[in-house]
């Protein structure tokens, strides 16, 4: 039932101590504040992470070779590994059944690209069909590179939007249109995108087996590229993903003659096992900021308490008059708790409207290396708050029983 009367005992306390409740406000929406933005930039730091591994496929495997560091079987160290078609045909026949998408890769070096007469800085790249859904591309016009291009060995390009747009003038289709690779004449057959963005639309693309014929490939490719089968959850997909990388590594050394402790010739970059570090991380620095906003929401909750304690002891010979008058313990507790209450919620909801309007407001914005629209979900927020609130009731309720509790004469006593 509204009690008016208990409303305006409540409003003319705050009256006479506008500074005590103001403070004790501050202190409780501050920690409500504090707590939703720490937890608005852990969420745009997950999200800047998974920005980051979104450019390419989420389960990728990218291998390479570097020289080897270590005396083994009689060769010396500092000897150049160099990936074969036959490593990579093995991989796919062994692991076909755990492999979604696989693809050599071949760097064509020391050649000019040129387009009628100006000559382009693009790196051109031989790859295979799959190449596509590896590195997460898109095609804007045209088609990608089929298995019938890498059989013929065709003369064919994908440039990339970038390149287009660069390179083109304006109202010209690229596609159809011929490259000059050192004097050899490539068609393009399509135009790419990449989920990157331009910073990964540098590269002109032609068949694997193109590159290798053309330009005295032989069989050597430079990187392995694969992506694995979907799991059934996160920590699966990680785990088959780490052994496949560990079964990869052993073929690899073996067919190489490399000591299975050597660092350095045969590399593996798994981004399932760079995620959940990366994820992990993120994890604990959640938690971190839960620690220090919940924290921050007890100094709140503890003011809130002695706060209570004050007006208890300022308020001790009215509370005897009421009590001489007939006024029950609960009456007492009732009328301290909803004192304690009122506080916590208006400076809980202030500051939960406060962060939120702020993350909303600057939110989208923010984008920097790992950290992009940082957010909070409003019902986390709001459950904050009325968590907060029940603390805000449990340390008005000891003051309050407090109150309840003294000897009437005691009170009406006291000075």
């Amino acid at each position: 039932m509204f009690d008016i009367e208990r409303w305006q005992e409540i409003f003319d306390t705050i009256r006479k101590n506008k500074l005590r409740t103001f403070l004790t406000g501050l202190s409780v929406a501050s920690g409500i504040f504090i707590l939703v933005i720490l937890l608005g930039f852990g969420q745009g730091m997950q999200n800047g992470i998974a920005k980051e591994f979104a450019s390419d496929a989420s389960n990728r495997i990218w291998v390479w070779t570097q020289v080897t560091t270590k005396e083994y079987k009689g060769l010396n160290p500092g000897r150049p590994i160099a990936l074969k078609n036959e490593n990579y045909q093995y991989v796919t026949q062994q692991f076909a059944r755990q492999l979604e998408d696989r693809s050599p890769v071949f760097r064509v070096r020391d050649v000019v690209v040129n387009y009628k007469k100006e000559t382009l800085g693009y790196s051109v790249q031989g790859i295979g069909s799959d190449y596509q859904f590896i590195e997460n591309q898109f095609l804007s016009q045209g088609r990608y590179i089929n298995p019938k291009d890498e059989q013929n060995t065709a003369k064919v390009v994908l440039v990339s939007n970038k390149i287009k747009k660069e390179v083109f003038p304006e109202g010209v289709d690229p596609l159809g249109e011929y490259l000059d690779i050192s004097g050899i004449k490539f068609q393009i057959i399509g135009i790419y995108g990449d989920q990157g963005g331009e910073r990964e639309e540098d590269r002109i693309f032609i068949p694997v087996t193109t590159a290798q014929k053309v330009f005295n490939g032989a069989n050597r490719v430079d990187n392995l590229s694969f992506t694995l089968q979907p799991a059934a959850s996160f920590d699966e997909a990680v785990d088959a993903s780490m052994k496949f990388t560990e079964d990869l590594k052993t073929y690899l050394r073996e067919a190489h003659t490399v000591a299975p402790d050597d660092p350095s010739a045969i590399n593996v970059f798994n981004t399932l096992e760079e995620a959940r570090r990366y994820y992990g991380l993120t994890g604990n620095i959640r938690l971190f900021f839960w620690f220090v906003g919940i924290c921050t929401i007890i100094a709140g909750v503890v003011g809130v308490s002695n706060i209570m304690l004050i007006v208890v002891k300022e308020r001790t010979r009215e509370i005897g008059i009421r009590k001489a008058l007939g006024a029950r313990p609960w009456g007492v507790v009732g009328m301290i708790l909803h004192e304690a209450i009122f506080i916590t919620a208006i400076s809980g909801f202030t500051g939960l409207i406060l962060s939120m309007g702020l993350l909303e407001l600057i939110g989208p914005h923010v984008e920097v290396d790992y950290i992009v629209n940082p957010s909070v979900n409003f019902n986390v927020a709001l459950s904050t708050v009325f968590l907060l609130i029940i603390a805000g009731a449990v340390a008005g309720f000891f003051p309050a029983w407090r109150a309840a509790n003294i000897h009437t004469i005691d009170a009406l006593r006291d000075e």
